[in-house]
């Protein structure tokens, strides 16, 4: 019983084993399919360089505003200190001009009781 059986799986393996001619057609499809992997990496492969790209180009629009901001600010800033000296040195000159005005009246008013 055993020898019909392994004499069963022989030629079982024996006809798997065997040499048959490719059906037709398998070579063209082989081939296609290996285009289409082709194209699949090459568009893999630009969506990543666009991707890349993308996002170096949005890096650089972030920066770029960042940057801008920061100079608007500064150049606030600097509009500001500006202004502050200014009025600083407007009070000053009021100040000098109000200290010669009561020093004239306080001075007639003395001229003026003798």
């Amino acid at each position: 019983m055993k020898f019909e059986q392994m004499d069963g799986f022989e030629k079982e393996l024996q006809q798997a084993l065997q040499r048959r001619p490719a059906p037709p057609g398998l070579k063209a499809k082989i081939l296609h399919r290996r285009g289409l992997r082709t194209i699949e990496r090459r568009h893999s492969l630009s969506l990543m360089w666009q991707r890349l790209a993308a996002g170096l180009a949005l890096a650089a629009i972030v920066g770029g505003g960042a940057m801008t901001w920061r100079l608007q600010k500064a150049e606030e800033r600097r509009k500001g200190e500006e202004a502050r000296r200014q009025v600083m040195t407007a009070l000053r000159i009021t100040g000098h001009a109000l200290k010669e005005m009561n020093a004239r009246l306080t001075a007639r008013d003395r001229g003026g009781d003798e």
